[in-house]
């Protein structure tokens, strides 16, 4: 029984991700198509509010899987490294292509650039890593026997490309539930296109997964049969709802119905599968921990969901309503320099929180190597000090280099004030 509720918890984290993240992916991949600028710098502001809260399922769908199903996580994971890996950079990538764009004054080509191209290179990783686990696996007794390219497969690039119009769909959908204007009325006309190509895919991989995933669905026994057709006939039904509601009021039912489509769709490829977890042969109930690894992680995971769900939440609520881009003001105007002012001293306390930061940022990087030393360190004695000094010395150049820069910009300087309040300025902002 424990088995099952883990499963359900890896299903929830995976589902949670392709609902949550779908659309933010869906956002970046639709910057590369819309050539205004202004737009475009509005995704990835609106983007920039929930994407990082979102990937957390990701790490806990990761984690379940890794203590809860290993021999899943042992089979799949030798079969997917290179997709993997490259999501694992391209949402490195993604993450600093959009702080660095929100950060910049205006919009900046390549980082909108970055920001949209990471976004395509997750989202078709993740529908390759999809495609060849529904594609079976190469394995022996819970090993896996294939070699480097068994992930690409016809089905896996079938898969990726009807991954991208998932996702372009919920963020069309996204769009028009946040934004107002051109950009509203852009994600309206794309909507209907976007519902058919993935219409379309979906299709073509619901066919598709008779021949190219090597187990047999017994879809003879009919409580599997009424699940998997009432998952199906959810999925339709909300499709409907979303080609109606595209360019319609109110503008939130296109989101909650491609939302629903996506959750039905899940919920339809797990009847038609369980208790299969890896094609074609490894079972639910071989891939599992032991009974009391399995209780440890659903209380401690059970208990952790909460309060990664009541964040999703509170992002959500803080953010609600249209988007609307603040007005930027000016730069204040600086002191006329005629030659007598002098700089402002810097800020005692700036020194000292920057100080504190740069010793405890260095200590966590410490611990960190420390802790992956225990973990994954094995027998080699060598890497302990050579790598926590490699660790902290860099992060300590890093920070080290980023305070003389900041220095040099001014930003440790006191912000501008009245000719009168300089230090030893007499009565009407003269000096003596």
């Amino acid at each position: 029984m424990p088995e099952y509720l883990t499963y359900a918890l890896v299903l929830l984290s995976l589902g949670a991700y392709v609902v949550l993240d779908g659309y933010d992916l869906g956002v970046g991949m639709l910057s590369l198509l819309d050539r205004d600028e202004r737009r475009r710098r509005e995704y990835n502001e609106l983007i920039a509010t929930a994407w990082d809260a979102n990937e957390s399922w990701l790490i806990l769908a990761g984690v379940t899987l890794w203590a809860g199903l290993p021999g899943a996580y042992a089979t799949v994971l030798p079969g997917v490294y290179p997709p993997l890996i490259a999501m694992l950079f391209a949402v490195i990538l993604r993450g600093m292509g959009l702080e660095f764009q929100s950060a910049s004054g205006t919009y900046r080509h390549g980082w909108g650039l970055l920001f949209g191209g990471a976004s395509l290179a997750v989202t078709l990783c993740q529908g390759l890593v999809i495609g060849a686990v529904l594609s079976g696996l190469p394995q022996r007794d819970g090993h896996f026997t294939g070699d480097a390219l068994a992930w690409l497969t016809p089905y896996s690039v079938l898969c990726a490309l009807g991954l991208v119009c998932v996702y372009l769909l919920a963020g069309a959908a996204w769009l028009q539930d946040k934004t107002e204007g051109t950009a509203h009325a852009w994600a309206g006309r794309l909507g209907r296109p976007l519902l058919g190509a993935t219409v379309v895919a979906a299709l073509f991989l619901g066919f598709g997964l008779e021949v190219a995933d090597p187990q047999h669905f017994h879809f003879e026994q009919p409580l599997r049969a009424t699940l998997f057709w009432l998952a199906a006939a959810a999925a339709a039904g909300c499709g409907a709802v979303a080609w109606y509601g595209f360019g319609r009021r109110p503008d939130w039912r296109p989101f909650a119905a491609v939302l629903g489509a996506e959750a039905a769709g899940l919920l339809a490829l797990v009847a038609a599968t369980v208790p299969v977890v890896v094609p074609p042969s490894l079972t639910l109930h071989e891939a599992s921990s032991p009974h009391g690894s399995q209780v440890f992680l659903v209380v401690g995971v059970g208990l952790c969901m909460p309060f990664v769900l009541a964040y999703n939440i509170y992002a959500w609520w803080v953010f609600r309503g249209k988007f609307r881009e603040p007005a930027r003001q000016a730069p204040a105007a600086a002191l006329p320099d005629d030659g007598t002012a002098e700089p402002f001293p810097p800020r005692p306390e700036s020194r000292v929180v920057v100080l504190v930061r740069r010793t405890l940022l260095t200590l966590l990087g410490v611990l960190l190597a420390a802790v992956s030393q225990d973990i994954f360190g094995g027998e080699s004695t060598w890497v302990d000090p050579l790598g926590v000094a490699l660790l902290s010395g860099t992060a300590l150049v890093a920070w080290i280099l980023g305070d003389r820069r900041a220095g040099r910009l001014g930003e440790y300087d006191l912000p501008g004030r009245p000719p009168g309040d300089l230090p030893g300025a007499l009565p009407g902002g003269e000096r003596p």
